[in-house]
């Protein structure tokens, strides 16, 4: 029973932290996380060391649906430059949200300010494993220099993640007709 007890603390707390930094950014205090988890502050320090230590975890807990979220697998997009433009197309459906604010990410390196931040590198892990998504598929369809394809492209993503987070720009075709101009500069198929 104990360690269900310990599961269901930890969920609660990531989940709580997932919401809270995500929609309030990193700064919520320890307080208003153990507050919103339902959990003592006790129960947080049992389970983790630092409220830097949840954030961290929280990332990294909602990493694969993250991913599974804008990542195209093989049925959705057959192409390599499919696959590409697949992710701007789920970035644009995203971000048309009303509850939208971003990439988490981002935001959590744009906050945090710290590379060496044990939530930086969780947030600096899925950046790079996005940027080497984008670099593959840019390799497989021919782009004349997938390395520079691939940094342009987080590029506009990021842009794009966080001037539709801050509601000062509306995607609407915006992110796939600039992903296919780069795609087509490229020389990509």
């Amino acid at each position: 029973m104990a360690t269900t007890d310990k599961t269901s603390t930890r969920d609660r707390l990531l989940d709580a932290a997932g919401e809270l930094f995500y929609r309030e950014g990193v700064s919520i205090g320890v307080e208003a996380l153990c507050r919103t988890a339902g959990v003592s502050k006790r129960s947080m320090y049992q389970l983790f060391t630092s409220k830097d230590e949840v954030l961290a975890a929280s990332l990294a807990r909602r990493l694969p649906a993250y991913e599974a979220q804008l990542v195209p697998d093989a049925l959705e997009a057959a192409t390599p430059r499919e696959r590409i433009l697949h992710v701007f197309e789920r970035l644009e459906k995203a971000a048309a949200e009303s509850a939208y604010q971003g990439c988490p990410y981002l935001a959590a390196l744009v906050e945090l300010k710290d590379p060496e931040h044990p939530a930086s590198v969780v947030a600096g892990g899925a950046k790079a494993g996005m940027k080497e998504f984008l670099r593959a598929r840019a390799e497989e369809g021919g782009a004349r220099d997938p390395d520079l394809l691939a940094r342009q492209l987080m590029v506009v993503f990021d842009g794009a993640s966080a001037r539709a987070g801050a509601r000062i720009e509306t995607l609407d075709g915006l992110t796939v007709t600039t992903a296919t101009t780069l795609l087509d500069a490229a020389g990509m198929n």
